[in-house]
């Protein structure tokens, strides 16, 4: 079946190239004790004022960049190798893996963040006033095209995260914390943001279609098993799902990825990280 047929062609020359991420958290320079729980954050801190209708637009950035990113790169590390070891995934076309994980490293990142209890603190980030934004403007117009931010330095606040999206991300760990959710059913859940067969360009979506199915399956089954005397725990798992798709990708990048490497095309270091062997 054509579905089953795999055409990587990229991969010969990959084991020549370290991965982006592999080669940050091997590096010295940027050693970081290992991410415990670290405190929750304090009321007020890196959220909207009420008072304020403008505060859910205001930028915030990690408290602790070098921590937070390190952590979130060996939690995509991690995630990728999932992938990479479930057989089903494996039995696709090269082009249709990279179509799954192009659409779905965000939300599964989050996942393994959850999973793992990664905490990160923010801070409000200084707006630039009205006239340096002019003077900015026009600086740009004046000189040649500005290269990205090198790694490790703040990049500016048009780039950084806002409260109402930090809200969202936190939002969102914080309902999978509640729910203690256990290792099997972040299996599952994972199988079913992988496996979408809603995204244009699919060839194989009613293989795809079946995995997504069968992962539900298994998820309700495991529930109706473990969690018996909680018939709700099942939709609560599905409203998890419902979640992720108000977090936008690019934020998720800009967040945890910017702060170390800079401006970071996330296809591309995809594409490296799954033809390599992580």
């Amino acid at each position: 079946m054509a579905c089953v047929q795999r055409s990587c062609r990229c991969c010969a020359d990959s084991r020549r190239h370290s991965s982006i991420l592999y080669n940050i958290l091997r590096s010295e320079e940027r050693a970081a004790p290992p991410p415990g729980p670290g405190p929750r954050l304090r009321r007020g801190q890196g959220q909207a004022s009420r008072s304020c209708p403008c505060g859910s637009r205001r930028r915030v950035a990690l408290r602790s960049p070098q921590v937070a990113c390190k952590a979130a790169s060996a939690v995509l590390v991690k995630t990728l190798r999932f992938v990479q070891n479930v057989p089903c995934f494996q039995e696709l076309p090269l082009e249709e893996q990279l179509l799954l994980v192009r659409s779905c490293w965000a939300p599964l990142l989050l996942l393994g963040l959850a999973q793992d209890r990664v905490h990160f603190e923010t801070v409000e980030s200084a707006e630039p006033s009205m006239l340096q934004r002019i003077l900015t403007t026009r600086r740009q117009g004046e000189q040649s095209p500005p290269r990205g931010p090198a790694p490790g330095r703040p990049h500016h606040g048009q780039h950084l995260p806002s409260t109402s999206e930090i809200q969202a991300i936190k939002g969102f760990l914080d309902k999978c914390w509640s729910l203690d959710i256990s290792t099997k059913e972040y299996a599952y859940l994972k199988g079913t943001v992988l496996f979408n067969p809603d995204l244009p360009g699919l060839q194989c979506t009613q293989y795809i279609e079946r995995l997504q199915r069968e992962a539900q399956q298994a998820l309700n089954e495991h529930v109706r098993l473990i969690h018996r005397g909680d018939e709700a725990r099942f939709a609560k798992l599905n409203v998890v799902l419902s979640l992720l798709r108000s977090i936008n990708a690019n934020v998720i990048a800009e967040l945890f990825f910017r702060p170390i490497i800079g401006a970071v095309n996330m296809d591309d270091m995809l594409l490296e990280m799954l033809c390599a062997k992580l």
